[in-house]
């Protein structure tokens, strides 16, 4: 007799190669395990070296009034270069390699399903390797942030701002249209590393159609009785077994 969480990654291996239309829809979770951090749960530390909350410095009124102190904070907070893919980013690749995966559905910023060799990646809240100027418009790379000083400024003089989704300030509209569209026509849809609690991103599972709903998170999340498969443990723990 298997024991239940061996039986649920059994099940969960057949949903996969009985499919080649899954979605995986994804959260900090996913990346905690190469090493970046999810600031949510660590407020505390923050508050020993910056007079605000990560909420308040990465919003869009705070870029706007404060714009060096968020850079401070976003370069020593936000930009973790160093970060290498993890198994679950390495196996989602795979996944996708293999005809099985159609895409990934992510609330990160960091790049790390691409750098693990994913295609199909909608950034949801942006990424941090893309930066633009908020007069002209025109873009730029991550080294536009990292090699200089303070606020870095375009040709033009304007600010650069990096190309991430701040509180107070919409998803793109392009992107989220293209992430109901997957979510809504995919056969699996399997969820992890994510509370589900950041919305509009969080909303966007009440598109799934079918009956086979995979929830991979360590914490219960809001949606935990909808799962057709749950499993309450790390994604590391469960991709290692795929």
């Amino acid at each position: 007799m298997l024991e239940p969480e061996v039986q649920k990654v059994e099940q969960l291996k057949g949903y996969i190669e009985k499919s080649d239309n899954i979605v995986f829809f994804g959260g900090a979770g996913v990346s905690t395990e190469s090493g970046i951090p999810d600031f949510r749960s660590i407020d505390g530390l923050y508050h020993m070296k910056y007079q605000y909350p990560p909420e308040t410095i990465l919003s869009h009124t705070f870029f706007l009034r404060n714009t060096k102190e968020f850079y401070r904070f976003y370069r020593d907070k936000m930009l973790c270069l160093n970060a290498e893919p993890n198994i679950t980013h390495k196996k989602l690749a795979q996944l996708e390699q293999r005809g099985k995966l159609k895409a990934i559905i992510t609330q990160n910023i960091d790049g790390l399903h691409q750098k693990a060799g994913s295609k199909q990646v909608y950034e949801l809240h942006g990424s941090i390797f893309r930066n633009y100027c908020t007069e002209c418009g025109k873009y730029y790379d991550i080294e536009v942030v990292t090699k200089s000083e303070e606020i870095p400024h375009c040709n033009c003089g304007g600010v650069i701002k990096p190309d991430v989704v701040l509180y107070e300030e919409a998803l793109n509209e392009q992107v989220m249209k293209e992430a109901v569209e997957l979510i809504k026509n995919a056969q699996i849809l399997i969820i992890g590393g994510t509370s589900l609690s950041v919305y509009p991103a969080a909303g966007l599972i009440r598109y799934y159609q079918g009956d086979k709903l995979v929830l991979i998170n360590k914490s219960v999340t809001p949606y935990d009785r909808d799962a057709d498969l749950l499993m309450n443990a790390g994604l590391g723990e469960i991709f290692s077994q795929l």
